[in-house]
């Protein structure tokens, strides 16, 4: 016990020696000198992981904290990568949000890449994640770098890497990146000029704006009045001016959301689709219609805003606003862009409604593929035109962004809305034709966080060894460990059920997939049902049956995996 005592500390002075940054250097002698042996323990049990998804993680002092010391090792590891890979002398953009050291770490990134010898180029100020997307195509970069922890708790940050085709890394890249980042054995290594990386100008946004234009039909209905929240992140300066430039009236920006804030005070996660997230913007909303001037639908983006949430009027919510799904609102988009005549594939993931490849083929000259979960992966399908992800990420332009945009996103539901409105419909009454034409897709999750991962991979095992056989009175008719892969699709860790409809015909079929999460401590459980709808009087009754099955087989993959 002595020697590890000693070892401990031992290694976190030779990290104190060498932390570049003041306020870490400071935390991190205050623990040795207390002597914090379990602090220590948890902050040098190994180091941050780099994968597909870059780094996230809390801020703090040592190797599995996000800090600018991690940091700099994984921009050296990039820039050793891209030189190996035969751009000694390309260009790097790099982008940051408002997050708490995003600033800093966005300023290191730049530093090491200049002097490795790379060029580097710096956005002008904390914006949206799919601008810095753009920029890297826009700018013939060589890989970009995006400073954000996405809709993470306020305590966290992260670091996500796209190479020049402006997609998000996937293996082997990553595995190549982490390798030369194990390789940096000490930061005087590293050599970090103040200077010699160029700040970009307002011209950048600008191209992107211009871009959002092709998201849009000329002359479409642009009627509509929304509210908006950028959720304390940065996408309000741009989805404004977007929505200026397409000509729709300006949103009402939800006050006490509307500027960026690293702390995220009105949230206890700023998350469009944690429970009281979105409670201001529907206060904004009932306020607004008490004007006189309500709103025919809210959306909000995440922090970073490459996600977009949309909720509609439903009088029998409590809060007047019902959020839709991810899964809702990727039909809807697909619904409006088969109808603009669209070409080419329409992707979505595993975990995705099924109802895509519906009205996939239904729609002329479209193909239909599914991938893996991420956007690293959907970016990836040859001839894309479309790819959304029931964790509200669309990719509604992938000549522009090829990766999820909230802002372009929230253009085309509102290009939607005001059409519908014009004609007297709403979302709501798109989703109930879709649910006539093709049956009712419902969906539902049943997500646990932990603080122990070694209970998720408990319940992975579980229902390994013990796989069910049928949930809520569903047989289940086949079932896929996901970490064999397929010719279609890369192993993963995750398994998948297939269920049989029941005798009646009130359900005909349903789907279950399992999988820990890739960027947060939670077990995620994918549910869906589709029941028949013959008629729209039909819809009531097939909701209760689809909402009675859901619970049902929530509660029986719960017992199943223990959680």
């Amino acid at each position: 016990m002595e020697q590890e005592r000693d070892d401990l500390l031992t290694r976190a002075r030779t990290w104190l020696a060498e932390d570049p940054d003041p306020e870490t250097r400071a935390e991190l002698a205050a623990l040795v000198d207390a002597e914090n042996l379990p602090e220590l323990a948890s902050r040098f049990a190994g180091t941050l992981q780099f994968g597909t998804a870059g780094l996230r993680g809390e801020l703090g002092a040592g190797p599995m904290r996000m800090n600018r010391a991690v940091v700099i090792r994984a921009a050296a590891g990039l820039a050793a990568y891209l030189k190996k890979q035969g751009h000694p002398n390309g260009t790097v953009v790099i982008g940051y949000d408002a997050r708490h050291k995003s600033a800093d770490f966005a300023r290191d990134t730049a530093a090491v890449m200049v002097g490795a010898g790379l060029k580097a180029a710096l956005l002008p100020r904390p914006l949206p994640t799919p601008v810095l997307a753009f920029a890297i195509r826009h700018l013939g970069a060589v890989a970009g770098v995006e400073v954000t922890a996405s809709h993470n708790p306020p305590r966290d940050n992260g670091y996500k890497v796209y190479l020049g085709d402006g997609s998000q890394i996937v293996p082997p890249a990553d595995a190549g990146i982490a390798a030369e980042i194990a390789a940096v054995a000490s930061l005087d290594d590293v050599p970090r000029p103040e200077s010699g990386w160029e700040t970009l100008d307002d011209a950048v946004v600008e191209a992107y704006l211009k871009r959002t234009d092709a998201v849009l039909t000329e002359g479409s209905a642009r009627d509509v009045r929304v509210v908006y929240t950028p959720m304390h992140g940065v996408g309000r300066t741009v989805l404004t001016a977007a929505f200026a430039r397409a000509g729709f009236p300006a949103p009402v920006v939800v006050a006490e959301q509307a500027e960026p804030d690293p702390d995220f005070p009105t949230v206890a996660f700023p998350n469009p689709e944690e429970p009281g997230a979105m409670d201001l913007a529907f206060a904004t909303a009932r306020d607004a219609a008490a004007r006189g001037e309500a709103p025919d639908i809210v959306i909000a983006n995440d922090p970073d805003a490459d996600r977009c949430a949309v909720a509609v009027p439903d009088p029998s919510a409590e809060a007047g606003w019902r959020m839709l799904r991810g899964d809702e609102v990727g039909a809807l988009l697909a619904a409006h862009l088969g109808r603009k005549d669209a070409t080419g594939t329409f992707a979505t993931t595993i975990v995705s409604s099924s109802l895509l490849s519906r009205i996939a083929g239904a729609s002329k000259g479209v193909d239909y593929t599914e991938t893996l979960t991420g956007f690293k992966w959907l970016a990836r399908v040859d001839g894309l035109r479309y790819a959304y992800e029931e964790a509200l990420g669309y990719c509604v332009d992938p000549a522009g962004v090829r990766d999820k945009d909230g802002i372009t996103a929230a253009l085309l539901v509102a290009e939607l809305a005001a059409g519908l409105k014009e004609r007297g419909r709403s979302l709501t009454d798109l989703l109930d034709d879709l649910a006539v034409e093709h049956g009712l897709h419902a969906t539902d999750q049943l997500s646990v966080r932990v603080q122990d991962l070694s209970l998720i991979a408990a319940a992975m095992r579980r229902l390994r060894e013990q796989p069910p056989t049928a949930l809520a009175g569903l047989a289940v008719a086949s079932a896929e460990d996901l970490a064999e892969g397929s010719e279609a699709l890369p192993p993963t860790d995750g398994l998948r059920y297939h269920l049989s409809g029941d005798a009646e015909g009130t359900v005909s079929a349903a789907r279950v997939i399992v999988r820990p999460s890739g960027t947060e401590p939670k077990l995620k459980c994918y549910l869906e049902v589709v029941v028949p709808v013959g008629s729209a009087a039909d819809l009531p009754g097939a909701r209760r049956r689809a909402a009675d099955t859901l619970a049902a087989v929530k509660k029986d993959l719960a017992e199943a995996a223990g959680i």
